[in-house]
């Protein structure tokens, strides 16, 4: 196969395991999201799809590609705060790979799938069959995700405005407009 040139003004940034990762995890949200009470077993199905896929990206955040890992999170998080702040001042900054605010989603979002998918499990066993608070947890946890994923596409929609770069196609094709 002969080797691809890289396009002078694109970088590189993420790669198709992680893409892969991204769609599929916002299809079986989706399609969780959508079956309780129509079809419990696709209902249960997407939610182990979802344990699979909370499962690799954890590891593919220790062993992955530069910006699949979770090298810098911690970091990112802490300038999360003020880089809402200069958001709503009209500064975006600009970030090869996610940006405050997108590692705190990142963050936020593995932990409410994680209690929702969990709980979800807890719900189908004998022991906790029937349990309020793990049906009570299970679907405000579960709304807390769909809620979360409303706010990372209007962030992306509102990143991509404010920085003049189709954000999305990115986390299509894996290539983001360089940095100057």
């Amino acid at each position: 196969m002969p080797a691809r040139s890289d396009p002078p003004d694109m970088v590189k940034v993420w790669d198709w395991p992680l893409r892969a990762f991204h769609w599929s995890l916002a299809f079986f949200v989706l399609l969780a999201w959508f079956t309780p009470g129509r079809s419990d077993a696709l209902h249960r199905f997407a939610g182990y799809a979802v344990i699979v896929l909370i499962a690799f990206r954890i590891g593919w955040g220790v062993f992955g590609t530069r910006f699949s890992r979770f090298h810098a999170i911690r970091r990112r998080l802490r300038a999360a705060p003020g880089y809402l702040w200069n958001l709503f001042r009209g500064r975006t900054g600009r970030y090869r790979g996610l940006n405050p605010a997108g590692t705190a989603m990142l963050v936020a979002m593995l932990m409410l799938l994680a209690v929702s998918t969990i709980t979800g499990w807890m719900s189908t066993t004998v022991r906790f069959f029937g349990v309020p608070w793990v049906e009570d947890t299970h679907g405000y946890v579960s709304d807390a995700v769909i809620v979360l994923a409303v706010i990372h596409v209007l962030g992306v929609i509102a990143m991509s405005v404010l920085q003049k770069e189709n954000l999305m196609r990115g986390m299509v094709t894996g290539w983001k407009k360089r940095q100057r």
